[in-house]
């Protein structure tokens, strides 16, 4: 591979179109006259720009006889030595495209906005038609590196692909993007006496998932590790939004109604959407936003053992805020009290308080975090259902509930109120499957209650506001808000 010239360049941009430096043809310009001073040597240079066109990629560029050799990388260039990146070699780029930013119109050949995000000079130790091994001396990245070319397959009709590797050993510190981070848990309680070393947020009514963005693609997965990315289409921005920088952000996932605040109701119609073009439709109609509220890997470091404080510098410092993601305020050195007033006189479901020393601990209930809601809501398990009547016959009248204990599924009450048409067919259709002739139940259960009763495998998780435990400790007038299928019977706990 030689270095071309620029004829491919120019044939693909439009000089009064676009603000990219579009040099003359240097065959058409008069002759210069010839000096016979030997211009002054320097390194050869090299530039990496973020490119956020139709799909975001990097744009790597290595001066050689007279331009930039340019390739795309999808998704950067790698630091991890173990995971090669594509690159695709694209045309040869004039020298003034070094120092290119800007946007470049839509419509127009590459159209999006351009900035720098490294660039420095490289020592070259190869360069064939097949291999280009460089050593980089840039600002933010060093090391050596080798482009190399790949076989295309038997019968293709695509040219050769590329591939880049870095051949040096990772930087110091350096830890891969994990797979699974869990997250980590709250337990109930009441607002703290004091509010010393404690930050308070808001607490969403929505769902849990952790985002894992890398190379600008961003992948959501939720608490019992599913990966729910197609169900949240707008959510993939984030990915754009967070670009060369990868991480693993938590949060929750919620829909807002009318009046901005969370409904849980309302995000049942996006959970669990397998279906892409059902899911893009529904994010027309029931949109969903991303609250982030913490930082658990960032730029190739884990964020885990670092204070609440320090992960939350470092989450603030990268100012996420978009058309269906936020950073939402943590409220320091300040009034639980007032925090949690505010929070009901919004319609939000709480607050949630943080110890501003705790580390992340994936997976678990330490305690360090607390959440205080402002009315009562419970994880239930279905045990099993009774008939419908009247406007109801054919469907579920009413669900039976129970909380996991050591003894087995204990009793709790059952819930008939807070369903939709909707709900209650879907609801059907699952117990469907699951029934069974034996109660899952321990103990005697209220013959009044149960009477008529059928039977479901103890495997659908839901949730129901309510008024209070009775001295039975059974749910006084229980209402329904939805399925938790982020959660498993596991899962469940005494909230309230």
């Amino acid at each position: 591979m030689s270095a071309g010239k620029l004829e491919s360049y120019r044939s693909k941009r439009d000089p009064t179109k676009t603000p990219e430096p579009i040099p003359k043809d240097k065959a058409r310009r008069p002759a210069a006259k010839k000096s016979s001073a030997k211009p002054p040597s320097r390194p050869d240079r090299f530039v990496i720009q973020e490119h956020h066109a139709r799909a975001l990629h990097w744009d790597f560029r290595l001066e050689r006889d007279g331009v930039l050799v340019s390739w795309a990388l999808p998704k950067g260039l790698p630091l991890d030595p173990d995971h090669n990146h594509l690159a695709i070699h694209t045309e040869d780029h004039p020298l003034e495209y070094g120092s290119f930013e800007g946007k470049i119109p839509q419509g127009q050949y590459g159209g999006g906005t351009v900035t720098i995000s490294d660039r420095g000079t490289y020592e070259c130790e190869k360069w064939s038609d097949h291999e280009v091994m460089v050593v980089l001396h840039g600002g933010k990245v060093e090391g050596r590196y080798v482009l190399f070319r790949t076989k295309k397959g038997p019968g293709s009709a695509k040219p050769d692909g590329w591939m880049i590797h870095r051949m040096d050993a990772a930087p110091e510190g350096f830890e891969p993007l994990p797979e699974l981070i869990r997250p980590m848990l709250c337990r109930p309680g009441d607002l703290p006496e004091r509010d010393a070393g404690l930050a308070y947020e808001m607490k969403w009514d929505g769902v849990r998932a952790v985002a894992y963005v890398d190379g600008g693609r961003v992948r959501y997965v939720s608490r019992n590790d599913l990966d729910v990315t197609v169900s949240y289409p707008e959510l993939r921005g984030l990915g754009d939004a967070l670009a060369s920088h990868p991480a693993v952000v938590d949060g929750e996932i919620v829909a807002l109604d009318d009046g901005g605040r969370p409904s849980f109701r309302l995000l049942q119609q996006r959970m669990h959407v397998a279906d892409a073009a059902r899911a893009r439709r529904l994010a027309d109609t029931v949109p969903v936003s991303y609250m982030i509220f913490d930082v658990l890997h960032l730029d190739g470091r884990s964020t885990l053992e670092l204070s609440y404080d320090e992960r939350r510098a470092r989450l603030e410092s990268l100012h996420l805020a978009g058309p269906s993601w936020a950073t939402p305020p943590a409220f320091v050195d300040a009034s639980g009290a007032d925090v949690f007033g505010a929070a009901v006189d919004q319609g939000l479901e709480g607050v949630v308080a943080k110890r501003r020393d705790s580390p992340y601990r994936p997976g678990q209930r330490p305690g360090t975090w607390v959440k205080v809601k402002h009315f009562r809501t419970q994880e239930v398990v279905i045990g099993g259902w009774t008939p419908g009547k009247g406007a109801r016959s054919g469907d579920i009248g009413a669900l039976l509930l129970g909380l996991p204990e050591v003894g087995g599924l204990r009793y709790v009450g059952k819930v008939g109120t807070g369903f939709t048409d909707e709900t209650l067919h879907d609801l059907g259709s699952r117990l469907a499957s699951l029934e069974q002739t034996t109660s899952p139940f321990a103990g005697v259960l209220p013959k009044a209650q149960v009477a008529g009763a059928r039977w479901a495998e103890p495997a659908l998780v839901g949730e129901v506001r309510f008024t209070e435990w009775t001295g039975e400790r059974r749910l006084r007038h229980p209402s329904w808000r939805g399925l938790r299928e982020d959660k498993t019977p596991g899962d469940v706990v005494v909230e309230s």
